[in-house]
């Protein structure tokens, strides 16, 4: 037989009238409890916040303790149990703790339950099905008798040690009190179950334990755990909160900004460091690196902006401040106080699609702030200066490619003087059998040679996708037997090929900022385009294959091929 939720509420209702001989109860056998508890389950019971949602299972009205309790790790239940089966076996029943709960269920029922469950959690369960209502009885003395003043002296409010001893003392003692009130409750019902009174006591403790206040020692035994466990160097990164312009990295709380007129990128102030940004809210991934020593040198190649400036930390372990669930590769500053110098590189502040940041972060003196770079025109504006000419990069028209199908591995080759079959031909296509893009990408295919394309005035533009035909030296110098041609080729490993070629013959052919000979056509292909900038790097060889063969590959071109839908398997070679 069932029951429903004002069964419930109705023995819910006295479930929380706790009785002289129950806190005497209590007094007298927790700390006994308490010490029979494994330490590593302690621990992890004290440090339980419970799962981020509390489901029920379908068609039941399952109570918060039997739902915390199925929540917790099996092998905490398991072990709980096994280590208090004695203490609790010689706890007495309380006379009158079950006042508060209603009559057992009568007739016949049916109780199902998986062999994979721990003992507790089923014999929990169980006893809710014969006395429903108990868990939300036993939880209700439970959260009135923490707060009896005879109690709360028990509950390890000013426990010693280090991280693991004080949250062990503090899950140890509300996990006693609640086996202790479950034993006495079930006792005075005549269940004397061990298993059940371990098991509703331990989903009650779960239950209740992420509402208290860990103890005061606790936060420090936390920093000093990882202080002793902070190794050097730490690199990581994290998605950050910018709001009003602003991240900051910080031990808590900071105070508002200024003006950032000092230098046009960092703030010192209270509580932290913070950083100014071109985008004015929203998140950006920010890396950050923390050395156990200056860096050997100031490398500002590929930034904006390099601001160095002294911070004094008050504890340590300053992090980025962003939203809770944003925060699972966290990186921090030594969990220490002590003086920092914290070296900030800014990119695309006036930008914002391209913007990003490193911080580098070493203990040092308290030094005078450092401008290592200045070039990006926010900077200037906000240290008072003339602002710098616009930039005008040729390598921004292709960095829609980063947002692509293209993204991750592909070769683009530009072909002029050969007409569309021909490109196909010596790619080694059969253009009589065209496929969909869909099904190529659906098969073997994926990682294996295909291609599509399409001539536009005059010029073939060729798309590998996780292809290279297009850059092998053979293929580009047949490609060029009609005039020119030219690939850009990169793939998941950053490595690159920018080939070039002329009237059948290969020019030069290397990575991306590797010299590639003498040929002025070549040369000018590549002139002014700053390989050694990692930033947009397969972007400006695209602008050297357009600059060489006279036509690119556009957003629009590439939209009209892919629409178009149609690609051609490769013939092996």
């Amino acid at each position: 037989m069932g029951h429903n939720d004002s069964d419930r509420t109705a023995v819910a209702a006295h479930g929380d009238e706790i009785t002289p001989a129950l806190v005497q109860a209590v007094v007298r056998w927790a700390p006994q409890v308490a010490a029979a508890v494994p330490v590593a389950a302690a621990a992890a019971l004290g440090r339980w916040r419970g799962a981020q949602e509390h489901r029920a299972r379908p068609g039941t009205a399952e109570a918060d303790a039997i739902r915390a309790l199925r929540e917790l790790p099996g092998w905490l239940a398991e072990r709980v149990h096994g280590a208090l089966e004695l203490t609790v076996r010689a706890l007495p029943p309380v006379a009158g703790a079950a006042a508060g709960l209603g009559d057992g269920v009568a007739g016949t029922f049916a109780f199902g339950s998986l062999n994979t469950e721990a003992e507790a959690l089923r014999e929990a369960r169980f006893v809710e099905v014969c006395r429903p209502g108990s868990a939300e009885v036993i939880a209700g003395l439970v959260s009135r008798l923490v707060e009896h003043e005879a109690v709360a002296g028990l509950l390890a409010g000013d426990a010693v040690g280090d991280e693991e001893a004080v949250a062990a003392a503090h899950g140890a003692a509300y996990l006693a009190v609640a086996v202790v009130t479950a034993a006495g409750v079930l006792g005075d019902a005549g269940y004397d179950k061990v298993a059940a009174q371990v098991g509703l006591g331990l989903g009650v403790a779960s239950a209740l334990l992420p509402s208290r206040s860990m103890p005061v020692a606790y936060e420090e035994a936390v920093l000093a755990k990882k202080r002793a466990e902070y190794r050097l160097p730490a690199f990581g990164s994290m998605q950050v909160a910018v709001r009003e312009h602003v991240f900051a990295l910080a031990e808590g709380p900071v105070s508002a900004p200024g003006g950032f007129g000092d230098n046009g990128l960092v703030e010192v102030v209270d509580g932290g460091v913070l950083v100014r940004t071109g985008r004015e809210t929203g998140v950006l991934e920010v890396r950050m690196r923390v050395l156990a020593e200056p860096p050997a040198k100031i490398d500002t190649q590929g930034w904006h902006e390099v601001v160095e400036v002294s911070w004094p930390a008050r504890r340590g372990d300053a992090t980025f401040v962003g939203p809770k669930h944003y925060n699972h590769r966290r990186i921090a500053t030594p969990p220490r106080p002590g003086d920092l110098r914290v070296r900030v590189y800014a990119y695309g502040r006036d930008d914002v699609e391209t913007e990003a940041y490193e911080l580098v972060v070493w203990e040092a003196p308290s030094a005078p702030a450092v401008v290592h770079a200045r070039a990006d025109r926010l900077g200037h504006r906000l240290r008072g200066e003339p602002e710098p000419a616009v930039a005008d990069l040729p390598e921004a028209a292709y960095r829609w490619v980063s947002q692509s199908a293209l993204s991750e591995a592909a070769t683009v080759t530009v072909v002029a003087g050969l007409t569309l079959r021909e490109v196909l031909q010596a790619f080694g296509a059969d253009i009589r059998e065209p496929e969909p893009i869909e099904d190529l990408l659906d098969s073997d295919l994926e990682f294996g040679p295909w291609v599509t394309a399409s001539e536009v005035d005059g010029i073939v533009l060729a798309i590998e996708e996780n292809g290279f035909r297009g850059a092998q030296d053979d293929v580009l110098a047949e490609l060029s037997r009609g005039g020119r041609a030219a690939s850009m080729f990169w793939n998941v490993n950053a490595v690159t090929r920018l080939s070039f070629a002329r009237d059948g013959e290969l020019l030069a052919s290397d990575e991306l900022g590797r010299p590639l000979g003498a040929d002025p056509a070549v040369a000018a292909a590549v002139e002014g385009l700053d390989f050694d900038d990692w930033r947009d790097r397969y972007a400006k060889g695209l602008v050297a294959v357009e600059r060489f063969t006279g036509r690119g590959l556009t957003v629009e071109d590439f939209d009209e091929i892919y629409d178009a839908g149609m690609g051609y398997p490769l013939a092996d070679r």
